[in-house]
């Protein structure tokens, strides 16, 4: 057995639907489920301090190995403590392998079955990464939860390709968990996430959810999906994957941070999410509302001075205007990026934190099917 068995405890199962809610139990503190995980790829979720993410009320951020490897380096943030001490932040951190980032990279990497040899994006340098190392790398850096390192590939590859680079993920699935269980009995006290992977094939999706799930890990991600897919692809083989895993588990969909994303995850009984586009977008002045989503650069907010979101208690929204809001935004002021991102931050978490309700009482379906039409109805473009 390689997991404790109060890592995860599923509380209340909805009677609408296959959502859920839970806790997990991590080394720095305990994460309410389900849960939207800010990005913080540098160890920093961009614009923000740690003491706005706190204040928000988030539990558990993302930062990345790839990144992190490269610059600062694992030595510094050894001497510093692990990536708590180097960055401040006393709540949990999830390191993401960089198997993504190096999918990005594709013309500067070659992956052979001892791992990923790539070139930095800073210097041009030669790396190599392997399952093993990147366990290492994680535990070093006193990841909370680590992810193992996996090939990632893209919509709508030939199935001998997923295959392929499915075969390479299992292998590197156990080879991470062998380093990941040497290093727990060394004292570290992470756990690793193994990856379901297998494309948008049914076949090796279900190979896949069977040996991850055999590895018997304190949690399971489910990787490849939302990499350009249209939606009702991606729902499709979502509910087939999260079908297929153990429900002891808890359960991670990576790269998705629309309310449309995390509500169809949440519905298949989905426990943890993240992405990127909440602040990506926030710095582009794009902010989320009840509403649906507004381009704060839009002329119609020149003299707005309602807030964001009158029905959010953000200290945004309780404190500026639209048309401030707008003025930050055509100047290119930093405050701009910073209160946006706050506000986008806030608005997921507040979302979630009504999901968990919903859950408990017994109606999320009807929560999500009414959040979607108004959200929808406001539409996304202006």
């Amino acid at each position: 057995m390689t997991t404790t068995p109060d890592f995860f405890t599923e509380l209340h199962a909805d009677t609408s639907s296959r959502a859920r809610t839970g806790i997990v139990r991590l080394p720095h503190g305990t994460v309410k489920t389900p849960v939207f995980m800010p990005v913080g790829t540098n160890a920093t979720v961009k614009a923000m301090t740690k003491d706005d993410l706190s204040e928000i009320g988030f539990e558990i951020i993302l930062a990345n190995t790839y990144h992190l490897y490269l610059r600062p380096g694992v030595e510094i943030l050894e001497q510093a403590g692990g990536l708590h001490g180097f960055s401040g932040w006393n709540g949990n951190f999830l390191t993401d392998s960089g198997g993504f980032q190096v999918f990005s990279l594709a013309p500067f990497r070659k992956i052979t079955g001892e791992g990923v040899r790539f070139k930095s994006h800073i210097d041009g340098s030669s790396h190599l990464l392997t399952p093993e190392s990147v366990v290492d790398l994680q535990s070093r850096f006193n990841s909370d939860i680590q992810m193992q390192l996996d090939v990632c590939t893209g919509f709508d590859i030939p199935e001998a390709k997923a295959k392929e680079a499915l075969a390479v993920t299992t292998d590197w699935a156990l080879r991470a968990k062998n380093e990941w269980l040497q290093k727990r009995d060394a004292g570290y006290q992470g756990a690793l996430f193994p990856i379901v992977q297998g494309n948008f094939y049914r076949d090796l999706r279900a190979q896949s959810a069977e040996f991850v799930s055999g590895l018997d890990t304190p949690g399971i991600a489910i990787g490849g999906l939302s990499v350009g897919e249209p939606f009702d692809v991606y729902a499709d083989m979502l509910e087939y994957t999260a079908q297929l895993l153990p429900r002891n588990k808890p359960r991670y969909v990576m790269g998705i941070g629309t309310p449309d994303y995390i509500l169809e995850a949440v519905s298949n009984g989905v426990d943890m999410f993240d992405c990127v586009l909440p602040t990506r977008n926030a710095r582009n002045g794009s902010y989320f509302t009840r509403d649906g989503t507004i381009a704060i650069k839009n002329a119609r907010y020149a003299t707005d001075f309602s807030p964001i979101d009158s029905e959010c208690t953000c200290k945004v929204c309780r404190e500026y205007s639209r048309a401030y809001l707008r003025h930050l935004f055509k100047e290119q002021e930093i405050l701009s990026s910073m209160l946006a991102s706050y506000h986008n931050l806030a608005f997921l978490h507040t979302m979630i934190a009504e999901v968990r309700t919903a859950i408990a009482e017994d109606r999320f379906a009807s929560y999500k099917a009414a959040f979607l039409k108004r959200f929808n109805a406001g539409g996304a473009a202006e």
